[in-house]
């Protein structure tokens, strides 16, 4: 709890990202799309789009080591035919998914995980705003692949905005996942939010190690869809 708190603290006042990185993510993204939309329909292999902010997108870290491209290493070394695409992009709101989802969706997607609305809870959005947006981008995805299995990833914010509003924002994710039927990952900075070792000089970003973490907090709920 400790750990946590100071963790908390420290998320409120530092800046997630820069413009610049933003834009550089967001191309690589594309790039990525392309690319994994052509293998799917050669290879046969069923797309998961982890689609978040600095988190997903790995910042600070070299390529290869944030979560989602770990969850690809793991996919691969069990011979699992699935393909990851990485659509996280630093300083992402929930207003922004949902803005760029459409094209972010431009392809055959069979697992979305969407980790999307600390930088929200950080910013002091509403909470009925925030709920709606996501509410939104899920049902968005849904429109476009009714088939398709949908993860969302819980998070939760420091105290500084009042005891209410913390709890009301932790609740957002449990509520939207009972109420659309998804799965829910219920932290995913369990074991790692507050720990200096597994985080970065600014104390929020995830190190490698923290961001091995982070794949096995994904994969205990992951696992159990692209397994069975």
């Amino acid at each position: 709890m400790r750990s946590f708190t100071l963790f908390l603290s420290l998320f409120m006042f530092i800046t997630l990202t820069s413009c610049g990185e933003s834009n550089k993510e967001e191309k690589q993204q594309k790039t990525e799309i392309l690319a994994a939309n052509d293998n799917s329909e050669e290879n046969a292999e069923q797309v998961i789009l982890f689609f978040g902010n600095s988190l997903t997108a790995g910042y600070g870290l070299e390529k290869g080591e944030a979560f989602p491209e770990l969850i690809q290493q793991r996919i691969d070394s069990l011979e699992l035919s699935y393909k990851v695409v990485n659509a996280g992009l630093s300083g992402e709101t929930t207003s922004g998914g949902k803005n760029r989802i459409d094209w972010v969706l431009k392809q055959n997607v069979d697992v979305f995980v969407l980790e999307l609305g600390a930088n929200d809870g950080l910013r002091g959005i509403a909470i009925e705003e925030t709920k709606n947006n996501l509410q939104e981008i899920i049902d968005f995805v849904r429109e476009q692949n009714p088939e398709i299995e949908i993860i969302l990833a819980g998070m939760q914010i420091p105290p500084n905005m009042g005891q209410d509003y913390t709890t009301g924002f932790k609740q957002i994710f449990p509520d939207l996942a009972e109420k659309n039927d998804v799965y829910l990952i219920p932290f995913l900075l369990e074991d790692v939010a507050g720990i200096p070792e597994l985080n970065q000089q600014d104390g929020i970003h995830p190190t490698a190690e923290g961001q091995k973490i982070l794949a096995d907090n994904v994969w205990d709920v992951l696992g159990e869809i692209i397994e069975d």
